[in-house]
């Protein structure tokens, strides 16, 4: 449901809507998000000064049940 959400928003955001891949991973201190862009797009997620990416994330751990969420915004050279 939080990936769903988080792809939803950052769909509405960047210029490929079609590139947006978001991924769900169980951790011992919660769920971890990992949010893939176009290399055009980064940017606009990241924001100026992070501000976007700070604001997804206060969304992403208000919706989330245990308030445990993490969001990372991966750079598609890094594996």
């Amino acid at each position: 449901m939080l990936a769903d959400a988080l792809e939803h928003l950052v769909r509405g955001i960047v210029d490929h809507p079609d590139d947006v891949r978001v991924n769900a991973r169980s951790l011992r201190r919660g769920e971890l998000l990992e949010v893939r862009v176009h290399p055009s797009d980064l940017g606009r997620v990241i924001g100026r000064n992070g501000r976007t990416a700070r604001a997804l994330r206060t969304v992403v751990g208000a919706l989330a049940p245990q308030g445990s969420v993490r969001v990372d915004v991966v750079d598609v050279d890094r594996r």
